[in-house]
């Protein structure tokens, strides 16, 4: 059973203090003066799997609480690493694994950036959820409630002991500490299905890979990097098919974007999947967000880009842009078609689109030229993760500087 533990944690400070606690019973606990308070939760009761038992306890906290939370949804084998390391990157410096820390760690640190895996809030190892027959889809297989209780930390400024599912062994290994970041991006098969986690986003994505597209990701990935058989990888698509269309694939309907990958309509018959139809469907009305728009705001149209500004390959490029109404929202969608010969070209296409968030001209061109061997950087996949990466980092600066307002500043303008 899991328990947790609430500290009161004061410091005489107000400045950006971090503190560090070790506990592994259930009390309270006060350190220097009242003069500042913070409370924080955190888990005393983890499971490690096979491997044995223990538990550890180390808390550290800050004075300031200013993170803001980014929720990634997507099935397994669609891309979510990939699209993470583009959006860390925009704001500046790689994302990497914890210095000194378990290698199997699924966690990327960067200066500004946290990237979370929640494959890490699996209740059952691997050989669990075979006597269990249920799959890490399915909601039993998965701790939301210490889920919940660790992004609100994270998001009030407190640092958590977050576990880790160790993909190699399919067990779960003891947890390791995770600071409060600027920018706290969860990850995973559930980010928006908790209707508490939900509420905790600051901004949501769901990336909804259709099957044909999907297969073939997979199996590319699946056979290269982890070892996987054609037939073992077919079997288990169509194991988790149920569980997907019933607890993952719901999530798109709260997302504020969603980005669609789809097979091409430029080849007929195309059964090679190497080139994608990506579709940038983006909620009207979210805080902070303004979607993307292609020459004129609140048209329809489409438009052919490829001649004397943009070298184009069979089957050449087509771009859609129009409002549109996506599972009872009102939404812009921006659509590309095809695939780019040469990305240093790519500027042409971003001088005909309005709402990038760039911070100077070319920025999305260069970003896109910074990240030329990841998968997906010569189609829509990786111009809409681009995008995406920029209008997230724009919104953070408005939450941030939206907080930075005084009482008596806030009471001026009204």
């Amino acid at each position: 059973m899991t328990t947790f533990t609430l500290c009161t944690l004061s410091s005489s400070s107000s400045s950006h203090l971090p503190c560090c606690i070790s506990n592994s019973t259930t009390e309270e606990v006060h350190l220097g003066s009242p003069l500042l308070q913070r409370q924080f939760i955190f888990n005393t009761n983890w499971r490690k799997g096979r491997r044995g038992r223990g538990v550890s306890c180390g808390i550290s906290c800050s004075a300031e609480a200013k993170t803001v939370v980014i929720g990634l949804a997507a099935d397994s084998g669609c891309g979510k690493s990939t699209f993470m390391r583009r959006l860390t990157s925009v704001f500046g410096g790689a994302a990497e694994p914890p210095r000194g820390g378990n290698p199997e760690s699924n966690t990327l640190l960067s200066d500004t950036t946290t990237v979370i895996c929640l494959d890490d809030y699996h209740l059952l190892d691997r050989e669990g959820r075979k006597e269990k027959g249920v799959t890490a889809l399915d909601p039993r297989a998965n701790n939301f409630d210490l889920m919940y209780e660790q992004v609100k930390a994270l998001k009030a400024g407190v640092a958590v002991e977050k576990p880790i599912y160790n993909h190699v062994t399919g067990l779960l290994d003891p947890p390791e500490l995770i600071l409060p970041p600027k920018i706290l991006f969860i990850e995973g098969l559930h980010p928006i299905f908790d209707s508490r986690v939900r509420d905790l986003l600051d901004f949501s994505i769901y990336l909804d890979i259709s099957d044909e597209v999907k297969f073939a990701w997979k199996t590319k990935r699946d056979m290269a990097e982890r070892g996987h058989s054609l037939h073992s990888i077919k079997a288990s698509i169509e194991a988790r098919k149920l569980d997907f269309d019933a607890y993952v694939d719901p999530q798109k309907q709260y997302a504020d974007v969603v980005i669609e990958v789809l097979p091409t309509q430029l080849i007929p018959d195309d059964n090679e999947r190497k080139v994608l139809r990506v579709r940038l469907v983006m909620k009207e009305g979210v805080k902070y967000f303004n979607p993307v728009y292609l020459f004129d705001e609140g048209s329809t149209l489409s438009w052919i880009p490829c001649g004397r500004k943009l070298s184009c390959s069979y089957p050449g490029i087509k771009f859609f842009y129009g409002p549109d109404t996506y599972v009872a929202h009102e939404v812009s969608v921006l659509e590309m078609d095809g695939q780019f010969d040469r990305l240093d070209e790519l500027m042409y296409v971003e001088s005909h689109l309005n709402n990038l968030s760039t911070k100077y001209y070319g920025e999305a061109t260069e970003q896109m030229l910074k990240h030329g061997d990841f998968p997906g950087s010569n189609n829509g996949t990786g111009l809409f993760q681009t995008i995406i990466g920029l209008k997230i980092r724009e919104l953070y600066e408005c939450i941030v500087a939206e907080k930075s307002v005084t009482p008596l500043e806030a009471a001026r303008v009204f």
